[in-house]
């Protein structure tokens, strides 16, 4: 059987099992990082005859972003445009930590929506999941004025929405601090939960596991009526990072869902990890081009500065109803 932790080098990351490859493959033209620069979390969207690209809160020419967005017109070649949240919330206005967003376009609000974390300015509400709204894919977006649902530590960070085709249903994920990827029913405007709706966990993080400590970065997505949860452990960051992206797989959107290592028997649901060209490879977002083609954004470290998190874009496809990553 073939281990989906198979990877092959798009000038990228692979899998430990995968050999690296002399060249990055020709079909895809892309040369990584197409982002040479801080841009965690990051998430992609096509708007406008363009790719826009969101990120985790930096420090650029002697100003904060609290929330960056750059913007491409080929995938390879991009331009960071600036901060998509100039203006902080009013429950955040002393804080500089925004990180993690997650941007959709709502047809029938005809706006732009934008999830992301940020710590409260009132030291007893924690961390908090928060949403904001604009007209443009590049913003100003401006936050709702109250946070959707806060905590202390990490465990209410990186939201991801996703509306499920199978039944309309308005869904957010988030999750980490050791505590499961949770989903939960959203209101149609994306305002608020839906009232009478409760958090679910839907995968719980796996202490015997290399990654699995921690948790977070859901993403999902639907492929031939499967629901694949993508996520990342366990710690992205710091002197010793020991981060890679694990997939999981269910027949509905709040689960079950059966990590891979689990259904293949192999042990092990890692599809990127670190390798020789890149370091703690993870947080990463789905996305379709123009053509079709599946894509994963995700950020890495170079191996040898263990710096700024940069972007790096990997193809996806699927082999025996299992995504694989890389392989072209």
């Amino acid at each position: 059987m073939r281990f989906i932790a198979l990877i092959l080098v798009l000038a990228g990351c692979r899998s430990a099992d995968a050999p690296p490859a002399a060249n990055p493959p020709a079909d895809t033209g892309i040369v990584n990082p197409v982002l040479d620069t801080d841009f965690p979390d990051p998430t992609v969207i096509r708007a406008n005859g363009k790719y826009y690209a969101y990120a985790t809160q930096t420090r650029r020419d002697g100003r904060m972003l609290n929330i960056q967005v750059a913007s491409s017109a080929d995938l390879q070649h991009w331009t960071v445009l600036g901060d998509a949240l100039p203006q902080k919330p009013a429950w955040a206005s002393t804080t500089q930590d925004f990180w993690a967003p997650h941007v959709l376009y709502d047809s029938t609000l005809q706006q732009y929506v934008m999830f992301y974390s940020a710590e409260s300015d009132e030291a007893e509400t924690g961390k908090c999941l928060a949403v904001a709204f604009a007209d443009k894919p590049e913003g100003p977006f401006t936050d709702k004025g109250t946070p959707l649902r806060c905590g202390e530590h990490f465990a209410n960070i990186d939201p991801m929405a996703f509306t499920d085709p199978a039944s309309g249903k308005k869904l957010l994920y988030w999750g980490s601090d050791g505590e499961p990827i949770r989903v939960q029913e959203m209101a149609d405007d994306w305002r608020s939960f839906k009232p009478g709706t409760m958090p679910q966990p839907v995968l719980w993080p796996r202490q015997e596991a290399t990654y699995s400590n921690l948790i977070e970065g859901a993403w999902v997505t639907l492929h031939d009526g499967k629901y694949y949860l993508y996520y990342s452990g366990d710690n992205c960051c710091g002197d010793h990072p020991n981060y890679a992206v694990m997939i999981a797989r269910a027949n509905q959107p709040s689960g079950p869902f059966t990590r891979y290592g689990e259904a293949s028997g192999s042990g092990s649901s890692v599809i990127l990890e670190t390798d020789s060209n890149w370091l703690a490879p993870g947080h990463n977002s789905i996305f379709t081009d123009d053509e079709g083609n599946e894509w994963m954004a995700y950020h890495a470290m170079h191996p040898y500065a263990k710096g700024p998190r940069v972007m790096c874009l990997q193809r996806v496809v699927y082999e025996q109803g299992w995504p694989v990553v890389g392989k072209h």
